[in-house]
């Protein structure tokens, strides 16, 4: 006992360690009923056997890649690996696996292979799976369970890791509350067993063998993951083992650890280095059967990692209250460590080194929590060129839209005068001298500084440029100011309460978008507008057709003459009362006799139509983070119980849809659609989605390809009919009737896509689309003579709206990846990604090309 063993490394408390993680595993699949009715052999072990069980908590972005890092380097990794998680480069952090393979012990990998990207090299022996193409759940489970007999009879081997992809695809396809869920959990359960008995069966009376059980991260309400939910960040986290103690009591609530804390436990249990940057903390019970020295051995280890991380990431960490705990319980663990030598075995020795042994967890909880609060470091400089170069193109766009908006539509940038001008050069001069400058004197190198200095000097050009430009345009506007107007006649502060209301509204929600709560909860802020929108619209309505008699010159907006006619506006303007109340009488007779006896009553009850249909979609999908767990209409549509109500929702909405459309249609394009969404209600029944009518028994789930690539054709076929009409109407003959025609037909080939995308319970959503998109355009636009600016905003308010009637949310867990593998049976990355993009943005997108139709049908405008 006089030699110090402290700095050799403890020997290994495990012989052969197998780590098995299955993809978007929730603690409710384990701990809840689900785990009992499906998975009774890990429910037997969790309350009757010889093992400990946590909730470990992830922190977000909860993907795979950055989850699998967090495991096994116990660091937090930053949200730019969302990004990185589609193509995951090899890890160069300090982390278990390479020191396991440093330290000579041999590990075998079978299942996602974004574990080979993280670690070329590092396995004696792996068959990777992809992990993106989500509409497979079986085959990539079995590709990892054919190898298992093999390799659990085999003795080369010290660490197996497994990772299960298909509880992640069935989540992403269908949702947890699935009828595939069931029957994953229990093959799950049945690979479980097979490993631990075999592990039992081989050990040996020196070391013990250790399964470990985990998730990556849990699955949200609606089977997709990402955000911050308690669904998401919630995993089961098991250690089976016989080196434990078999439970006597009944089963406590499992107690919650950190999802970083795995890396630092398993470093102890194997007897290697815990990772330089570990945050987590020693899972304690794992080690509990080992002697009080021992114990205090390990949680110093890992007070020690963390204090010198401390150490490297704060200059003043010696005031760290974490920092101060360690070296107290140091001192107290040096002073228990002499009576232990002294041979002393009291009480009172007993009674120190627990209060030693509180003291470093104490110690280590502070030093963690200090540790996760700083490891996020920005990139501040790179942030900054970003941020300077979107502020300026953004004020350039702002100083070109009064001409983008006036007569001849023009989008003017002058960047030629500037690049010849002697500031351009002095501006470039200055911006490289403070790149270099912040690049040589950088402690930490940061993204901008490690390109090319070519490209550097491109990005710095272009914010000079843009600079130039900038002060050209706002040069140019000073100048036009002083000339005098060849108008003096024409004035331009007639707004009416519309345009304020929809300046004010863009303007308000872009400055609420510098808090994050009204990030989070956008939703409402559309919602909101978009009702006072109609509201206000009901307003002009019941002026222009029932207070029109006063012939108010101020409270009309029917009498708006789209830009072709300014200059007849301006002779109007500044005459006699008189004169102006008989030339608005005029037109306001002409509009009245648009609009007769019925379709008034129904143009003034159009705005309350559209509230309703918006009240209802609100009740679809939850959304945002406050409120995304409480139950929603969706949720209640999708559950197993209610697939028949799901069916004739489907079925009746795919109708409305094509009586939306086919009015625009031409004849074939007509019968292209009718049998293109016959084909989305057949690929919907295939997956199991919905039923036939006369579809009793069970049927046969497949994967759809063939119907819904049937529904690509149609697809493809009305598009390109389109394409054709807007080819000729630019190339052969200028008609406009014929361009208008294309447009539409490209447009109902997106509405087609779009229902083939959208999951059965969101088809209401592009019903109302439609339905509102229809109703604006007969009873509200063309009436009132609305220009094209105001219905350019109007368009992009109803866009963003829907976007968030979807169910889409600010957070990336609220993408659905599923619709980017209709039709595919392998991975085909363009593709997918293209189909998960307009699955996403379909509601900006369909309402971004309406527009573009709509003015273009309005040539005599």
């Amino acid at each position: 006992g006089m030699v110090s063993n402290w700095t050799k490394i403890p020997p290994p408390l495990f012989k052969k360690v197998v780590i098995v993680l299955i993809d978007a595993l929730r603690d409710d699949f384990v701990f809840g009923s689900k785990g009992k009715q499906f998975m009774p052999y890990i429910t037997q072990v969790v309350e009757k056997g010889t093992s400990y069980s946590f909730i470990a908590e992830a922190k977000p972005p909860t993907v795979t890649m950055p989850r699998i890092k967090a495991l096994m380097t116990g660091s937090i990794p930053g949200f730019i690996d969302v990004v990185v998680n589609l193509n995951s480069p090899a890890l160069l952090d300090d982390n278990l696996i390479w020191q396991a393979k440093t330290a000579g012990k041999r590990i075998i990998f079978y299942g996602d292979d974004t574990w080979v990207k993280l670690f070329p090299k590092h396995f004696v022996e792996y068959d990777g799976t992809t992990s993106f193409f989500v509409s497979d759940f079986t085959e990539v489970d079995d590709n990892v369970t054919r190898h298992l007999d093999r390799v659990l009879k085999r003795e080369d081997w010290d660490l197996l890791i497994l990772h299960y992809l298909g509880l992640d695809h069935i989540g992403h396809m269908t949702g947890p509350n699935s009828p595939l869920v069931g029957p994953k959990l229990r093959e799950m359960d049945n690979i479980l067993k097979k490993i631990h008995i075999s592990l039992l069966s081989k050990e040996e009376a020196s070391l013990p063998n250790l399964l470990v059980v985990c998730g990556d991260h849990g699955m949200s309400e609606t089977g997709s993951h990402g955000g911050s939910s308690e669904g998401e960040v919630h995993t089961p986290l098991l250690f089976i083992s016989s080196a434990f103690g078999r439970r006597s009591g009944p089963l406590a609530q499992p107690e919650h650890v950190q999802q970083t804390d795995l890396a630092s436990t398993l470093a102890i249990g194997l007897g290697l280095p815990i990772s330089r940057n570990s945050v987590g903390n020693l899972i304690l019970p794992i080690v509990g059967g080992k002697t009080l020295r021992e114990q205090l051995r390990f949680v110093h280890l890992n007070g020690f990692q963390l204090s010198r991380l401390l150490q490297q990431n704060t200059p003043a960490y010696e005031k760290d209250p974490g920092y101060e705990h360690f070296k107290t319980a140091e001192k107290s663990h040096g002073n228990w460590i002499k009576l232990y030598l002294e041979g002393n075995n009291s009480e009172i020795l007993l009674n120190l080194g627990k209060k030693v042994l509180k003291q470093y967890l104490e110690a280590l909880k502070t030093l963690s929590s200090s540790l996760s609060k700083q490891v996020a470091q920005y990139d501040m400089y790179s942030m900054m060129v970003g941020t300077v170069i979107i502020m300026e193109v953004l004020l350039l766009l702002l100083l070109s839209v009064p001409k983008a908006l006036s007569k001849r539509a023009e989008f003017e940038v002058p960047l030629s005068p500037p690049l010849f001008s002697l500031l351009f050069y002095l501006m470039c001069l200055l911006l490289c001298a403070v790149h270099v400058i912040v690049c040589t004197s950088a402690e930490s190198l940061c993204y901008f500084c490690s390109m090319s200095w070519l490209t550097a000097v491109g990005v710095m050009m272009l914010i000079s440029a843009l600079i130039c430009g900038i002060l050209s345009a706002i040069a140019k506007i000073f100048e036009n100011s002083r000339l005098p107007p060849k108008n003096p006649t024409v004035s331009s502060s007639n707004w009416s309460e519309i345009d304020v209301l929809i300046l004010a509204g863009t303007i308000g929600h872009v400055l609420s978008l510098g808090a994050s709560s009204f990030i989070e909860e956008e939703h409402q802020t559309w919602y909101f507008l978009i009702n006072t929108l109609c509201l206000m619209l009901c307003q002009e309505l019941c002026r222009n057709y029932f207070l029109l008699k006063e012939c108010d010159p101020q409270h009309s907006t029917n009498v708006k003459h789209n830009f072709d006619s300014i200059g007849e506006t301006s002779e109007c303007k500044n005459i006699d009362i008189p004169a102006a109340s008989n030339s608005k009488l005029g037109k306001a007779t002409l509009s009245s006799e648009f609009l007769k006896g019925s379709e008034k009553w129904i143009s003034v009850a159009t705005p309350w139509i559209i509230l309703i249909c918006c009240r209802v979609l609100r009740s679809l999908n939850q959304t945002g983070v406050q409120w995304a767990h409480r139950p929603d209409f969706g949720h209640w549509l999708t559950s197993s119980e209610h697939k028949s109500e799901l069916s004739f929702l489907a079925a009746v909405s795919l109708l409305m849809i094509f009586f939306l459309v086919q009015r625009r249609c031409s004849l074939v394009s007509k019968i292209a659609m009718a049998l293109g969404l016959l084909g989305v209600y057949s690929y919907r029944a295939a997956i199991g989605n919905v039923i036939f009518p006369w579809q009793h028994g069970g049927k046969d789930i497949s994967k759809g390809i063939t119907e819904a690539r049937f529904v690509y054709v149609f697809v493809l076929g009305i598009v390109f009919t389109g394409s054709k009409d807007l080819l000729k109407s630019q190339v052969i003959s200028a008609d406009s009737s014929m361009k208008s025609t294309g447009l539409w037909e490209v447009y109902n080939g997106l509405v087609l896509l779009a229902a083939l995308l959208f999951r059965p319970h969101n088809l209401p959503v592009l019903v109302f689309c439609l339905l509102i998109q229809t109703m604006m355009t007969k009873y509200i636009w063309r009436p009132l003579k609305f220009d094209a600016a105001q219905i350019t905003i109007m368009h992009y308010w109803f866009g963003q709206a829907f976007f968030y009637f979807q169910g889409n949310s600010n957070g990336i867990a609220t993408v659905d990846v599923s619709a980017g593998f209709v039709g595919l049976d392998s991975y085909v990355e363009i593709p997918a990604i293209f189909l998960t993009a307009f699955a996403t943005y379909a509601g900006p997108l369909l309402w971004a090309i309406h527009l573009l139709c709509y003015l273009s049908s309005e040539v005599s405008r």
